[in-house]
């Protein structure tokens, strides 16, 4: 619950600090005096948008902060999953600077606005106008039903399979537009990949083959010139390896005079053997070379093969043609292996549809048993309010499979004896969507575990005996939730265990908001002006004790 709300520089507001009860707080004021602003303060603090231009002084900060006891509430999970120390003791802090950015704090560690949202929505339920306007939407009235109905765990289950399901559906449409996308291109690639296939490009050298074609292409020229350099190393009358060994034998004969003559006599002995490894080499290659026209067009035929594939897929070499190759076998063995994962698809989405058919009709059956006992508890609590002919009727239809199942519901309400239910829109006032909300919230309290209630003018269109009863209904309530409601009516002002009021203060400068607690005394002039306006009587000063002594407060005589 809310033990502590503090707000600073927020459109009105100064500083204000507010110390709810446990039980029932009521917050009274005149119109505009700042009871709204207050809530958009505690709607920044569970990660509503922020605007600078609500800042009081444009050049300060906006701070908001609440601190909370939540040790009887199991939010553990909660802060574990966002990576948060849990303390029984939580403070929430929202920061608006000058600039329009926005900070917020759990238990002072910097969280995001999405996880201050997740923390906030356990903590506190903010109801407003716009929520009795919902009541009228069928999503929200399926909701409450399904709250009211304890069938949250059951339709989470349904929602789990549901959303299985709707990925698998998913999957295989994706898959069946690739499949056909992919057999458009079947042919086609199909046809590149046999080409490649025929052409046998495995273990094939284009680099030796360029290179054969090269040397059978100059065999005439290059036999020649081999003979001829073989001719000079070795065949001839002054060939290279006579000279060299003249020359080896005038050192030798020299080499005893000095081993530097020595040394040259062993290197020309191995350049000689060098020489000689040289001309029987090239004698080789020359006996070995000999033109083969056949063999060349042979090898030219399949080289031309080559390079028309690197320039059909725009390739420089067969590392390329290969990539291609492998990039086809893929394209060609994937669509022909589609059909298999296409079956396998269709049937898990079978399965899957099967299963969240089973868990939508065992929700709808639960949801059809709750159905009458909401009926009737709820038109109960509308005839206690004031209304005894009002009555309540769950429209239930079922459609296709959606998020939250096959139940489609429309809540019928007429307030006439006789007249036919129709839909909330058509046949509730104001007055009465207060009070088929109130009731509704009064119906849910022993169903949720939320610390702090707030309403803002839950009490709209509703007076005299049936506010009593409004005022009576929301006691209880606070028995077991911590309750603040901003209200302009005495006789909810009187049913509050605290009493607090909300005025403006007129400043040289500016206009500020201001709350006060207000005592024993004080409560009774409040409530006595909320009667009879500005100049109340002693009558009305009578009537606000009345109001009083009804929750058996002590009322100074």
């Amino acid at each position: 619950m809310l033990l502590d709300l503090r707000i600073q520089n927020y459109a009105l507001i100064e500083q204000l600090e507010l110390r709810p009860s446990a039980l029932l707080n009521i917050i009274t004021g005149e119109t505009g005096a700042g009871k709204s602003i207050m809530l958009g303060a505690i709607g920044l603090l569970l990660g509503n948008r922020a605007d600078s231009k609500m800042l009081f002084n444009t050049e300060r900060k906006c701070v908001i902060e609440g601190q909370f006891d939540i040790k009887n509430y199991q939010l553990q999970d909660i802060f574990e999953s966002e990576d948060l120390d849990y303390e029984s003791q939580c403070i929430l802090r929202r920061e608006i600077s000058p600039s329009g950015k926005s900070r917020a704090f759990v238990n002072d560690t910097p969280v995001t606005l999405e996880a201050l949202r997740k923390i906030g929505a356990n903590l506190m339920d903010i109801h407003s106008q716009h929520d009795t306007l919902l009541l009228g939407d069928a999503v929200f009235q399926l909701n409450l039903l399904d709250l009211y109905g304890g069938l949250v765990p059951a339709r989470t289950h349904y929602g789990n399979a549901y959303r299985q399901y709707r990925k698998l559906e998913t999957d295989l449409k994706t898959l069946e537009n690739q499949a056909a996308q992919a057999s458009k291109e079947l042919d086609y690639n199909s046809f590149l990949l046999s080409e490649l296939e025929e052409a046998r490009l495995d273990n094939e050298d284009q680099e030796a083959m360029e290179q054969e074609v090269k040397q059978l292409e100059h065999a005439e020229e290059i036999k020649y010139k081999l003979s001829q350099a073989l001719h000079g190393l070795r065949d001839s009358e002054y060939c290279a390896t006579g000279s060299m060994k003249d020359a080896a034998v005038l050192l030798g004969q020299v080499s005893g005079y000095a081993e530097a003559f020595k040394e040259l006599k062993q290197r020309l002995d191995s350049c000689l053997i060098e020489l000689h490894d040289i001309a029987d080499e090239v004698e080789t290659a020359e006996r070995r070379t000999e033109g083969d026209p056949a063999r060349a067009e042979e090898l030219q035929a399949r080289l031309t093969v080559l390079y028309n594939l690197q320039r059909k897929h725009q390739r420089r070499d067969m590392a390329g043609l290969l990539a291609v190759r492998e990039e086809l076998r893929q394209k060609v063995g994937s669509v022909l292996n589609l059909d298999k994962e296409i079956n396998r698809l269709r049937n898990a989405s079978d399965t899957a549809l099967a299963q969240a058919t089973k868990l939508a009709n065992r929700l709808s059956d639960s949801r059809r048993k709750a159905f009458p006992v909401f009926e009737k508890e709820l038109s109960a609590l509308l005839a206690d309010l004031g209304m005894p002919h009002a009555r309540i009727v769950v429209e239930h239809k079922t459609g296709p499979l959606a998020a939250s199942g096959a139940d489609v519901v429309n809540i019928l309400f007429t307030a006439n004896k006789g007249a036919q239910p129709q839909t909330l829109s058509k046949a509730a006032s104001g007055g009465e969507f207060s009070r088929l909300m109130l009731c509704i919230k009064y119906m849910l309290a022993d169903k949720t575990a939320l610390p702090t209630i707030v309403f803002d003018e839950i009490d709209t269109g509703i007076s005299g005996e049936i506010a009593v009863k409004v005022g009576r209904m929301m006691q209880q309530m606070a028995h077991k939730h911590q309750l603040v409601a901003i209200s302009h009516l005495p006789q909810m002002a009187a049913a509050g265990d605290t009493h607090y009021f909300v005025y403006k203060e007129d400043r040289a400068d500016r206009t500020v908001s201001r709350i006060r607690q207000l005592s024993s005394e004080e409560r009774i002039k409040e409530i006595a002006h909320m009667i009879a306006g500005a100049k109340p009587s002693e009558n009305a000063y009578q009537s606000a004790r009345e109001l009083l002594a009804l929750r058996g407060e002590e009322v100074a005589g």
